[in-house]
């Protein structure tokens, strides 16, 4: 029985995508080379992992001078490429909240850069527990963060149910018996937050 919910963030709750961001900024064509020359996700893993915010993208941009202006940019534009929000997601954080159901994140997200979003996005105030990578110095899909979970809730397997896009974040979690959605649209995990029972369907739309 599901005793949990757990919500990953990007592309989950918020829109994640840095690509859209920049195509917006300089031509399609410039941005591919950029990012084909410089593992910009990469940097990002590295804030993830704790790195600080700023520091970070300052280095790569001294390492990488051709693309300095463009990567500064990750730094100075991050809450206009972490957006929007998915305002379906959010009401299932809600609901479920107003039913009881203790619900947690899992995230892979820079201490600063949760900060941020916290701020912008109020909602992510809401989990009854948060995982943050930058806090815990691992990031998913590594399995000392999902024990991390296990360990500080004192629950695991299919007592929780873990949504995320990403398909490596899930195989983790699936190995370690928990009840796992592929996230790719929120009329999707509302449907299987009803198909378990957690909410009905109106509840859930």
């Amino acid at each position: 029985m599901v005793e949990a919910v757990i919500f990953d963030i990007g592309n989950v709750l918020i829109e994640w995508q840095p690509e859209r961001h920049y195509d917006r900024i300089m031509p399609e064509a410039e941005r591919r080379a950029m990012f084909a020359e410089i593992d910009l996700h990469g940097m990002n893993d590295l804030i993830d992992h704790g790195a600080p915010f700023r520091e970070t993208v300052l280095a790569w941009a001294d390492r990488y001078p051709r693309w300095r202006a463009e990567i500064l940019r990750w730094h100075d534009d991050w809450l206009q490429m972490a957006a929007p929000e998915i305002p379906h997601s959010v009401r299932l954080l809600r609901a479920l909240r107003a039913k009881g159901v203790p619900v947690f994140s899992l995230t892979n997200f820079g201490v600063e850069t949760f900060a941020l979003a916290q701020l912008h996005y109020p909602f992510l105030r809401e989990f009854d527990r948060g995982f943050v990578s930058g806090h815990l110095r691992m990031a998913k899909p590594a399995p000392a963060i999902y024990e991390r979970v296990e360990a500080e809730t004192g629950l695991s397997g299919a007592q929780l149910l873990f949504a995320d896009d990403r398909a490596d974040n899930i195989a983790t979690a699936h190995m370690r018996g928990w009840k796992t959605h592929r996230f790719e649209d929120p009329a999707g995990w509302a449907a299987r937050l009803v198909a378990e029972g957690l909410l009905s369907a109106r509840e859930a739309g």
